[in-house]
């Protein structure tokens, strides 16, 4: 049974025959008081909760009455109803344990979506089982590895894969955040559907619009014609927002309206477009901490982490590191016509003691650059030794400023001056050094001010 609580009659009347015509169990609450004379009979498998039912329009009566509900029952999954203005109410109640919010105007189809979905995500959680077990439930032929770690992600992206959860993949660079993302797609009801990537790092926020919302012929000096954004690719499909913790705030503000909305207008438009997307995010940032400093929305970040997965660095599944490596090498046998490679069983066993900073985007290189350069089939200790000391290897340990000397934002700063100037201006090579994209050092290099005069730039 759901149960809506809200004064206006009107209201609840609209939301019964919604949901009872959507095969729900509905009953309607006008007051706290009618509210708990029918929590004291029975137990709702879901609240819908408007925060302004009354006069009032602050929120907080509606606020007490959700920690009222939470306290009696803190397992009833409550969705809180609510105006745009009043969002920053909405981020409180998500504190306060409500699953997800919705705002005033709602579609009906997504204020379905998310009930099933909140729904579906309070089913208790059953253990993870072996990797046999979820290649039989799941497909999941692209993610290697036996790690404890790795196999509560894959049943935890495996049973939210069918829901339409907003998710928020972390982690490392290198660590198979994008693997991840297509996992979840390949295994949702939108397989079939447009899988669209777009990677916020590489992004200018003067292209921002343009490049995920389109734009029509006129809008702007060079556009000459319409063009179609990277949302309306995704339509019925799912989009994925690597990089996100690079995006500055006036871009988050404009992505927050087209996924709390689900509407959203092309640059040099001004007729409104509905978009069915599946969201899911990724960054190697950590982005509580940029909430805290007041560099990400916090309700934003409260939009897009529903579930959050965090993917462990290499280093710490050492046991899947000769997994990772015999799959390489056995996909470079094909690529290479060297149907004889393996790797020796001492390689694997040295291989798992690398600290690969760089996770498996680094083994990967390393595997490949040593079966180019070796010439023996059986790929052993030291031929690895020879390509890991070419170009992999980490650096000797050099001092770094004192905790509390300098601050994070300062290093960087640092870093890409002298990057700049050991490169020569040349972008391209000073990204490849810090380990970013152009675009990313592009943003980076506008938001420090930094000058430089390159043909290349």
């Amino acid at each position: 049974m759901l149960l809506i609580v809200d004064d206006d009659l009107a209201i609840r009347t609209s939301l019964v025959l919604l949901l009872k015509k959507e095969g729900f169990d509905v009953r309607g609450a006008g007051s706290p008081e009618e509210t708990f004379e029918i929590l004291q009979a029975v137990t709702p498998e879901l609240i819908l909760l408007d925060l302004n039912f009354s006069i009032e329009t602050s929120g907080k009566e509606g606020m007490h009455l959700l920690q009222r509900i939470k306290r009696h029952n803190a397992a009833i999954p409550v969705i809180l109803i609510t105006g745009w203005g009043t969002i920053d109410l909405a981020v409180r109640g998500m504190k306060e344990g409500a699953a997800d919010f919705v705002t005033k105007p709602w579609q009906n189809d997504y204020l379905i979506q998310s009930i099933r979905t909140t729904l579906n995500l309070a089913k208790p959680v059953p253990q993870a089982g072996s990797r046999r077990k979820l290649d039989q439930q799941y497909h999941f032929e692209n993610i290697v590895g036996e790690d404890a770690k790795l196999l509560d992600i894959l049943e935890t992206i495996g049973r939210v894969a069918s829901t339409d959860a907003p998710v928020l993949i972390t982690g490392e660079s290198g660590t198979g955040k994008e693997l991840i993302a297509e996992a979840i797609h390949s295994n949702s009801r939108r397989k079939l559907r447009p899988f669209v990537k777009v990677n916020l790092g590489g992004i200018s926020s003067t292209l921002f619009e343009s490049e995920l919302f389109g734009h029509v012929r006129g809008a702007f000096t060079d556009a000459k014609s319409d063009r179609t954004g990277r949302f309306e690719m995704a339509h019925r499909g799912t989009i994925f927002l690597d990089e996100i913790g690079e995006l500055d705030l006036s871009s988050q503000v404009k992505l927050l309206r087209v996924l709390q909305e689900r509407t959203f207008e092309p640059l040099g438009s001004s007729k409104s477009r509905t978009v069915d997307v599946r969201v899911i995010c990724a960054t190697n940032r950590n982005l509580e901490e940029m909430v805290a400093q007041g560099t990400f929305r916090e309700d934003l970040y409260y939009r897009i982490n529903l579930i959050t997965v965090k993917l462990p660095a290499l280093r710490e599944r050492p046991d899947d590191i000769p997994l990772l490596s015999a799959f390489f090498a056995d996909n470079l046998k094909t690529i290479y016509n060297r149907p004889d490679l393996t790797i020796s069983k001492a390689a694997l066993k040295w291989l798992k003691t690398l600290p690969l900073q760089g996770n498996i985007r680094q083994l990967k290189n390393l595997v490949e650059r040593t079966v180019l350069l070796a010439t023996n089939n059986v790929l052993d200790i030291d031929d690895f030794q020879r390509n890991l000391n070419a170009g992999t290897a980490t650096a000797p340990h050099k001092a770094v400023p004192e905790v509390g000397s300098i601050t994070l934002e300062e290093m960087e700063f640092q870093m890409i001056v002298r990057a700049m100037q050991y490169h020569q201006n040349k972008v391209s090579k000073v990204a490849r050094s810090l380990g970013i994209t152009r675009f990313a050092l592009y943003r980076r290099l506008e938001k420090f001010g930094i000058s430089f005069d390159s043909e290349e730039a």
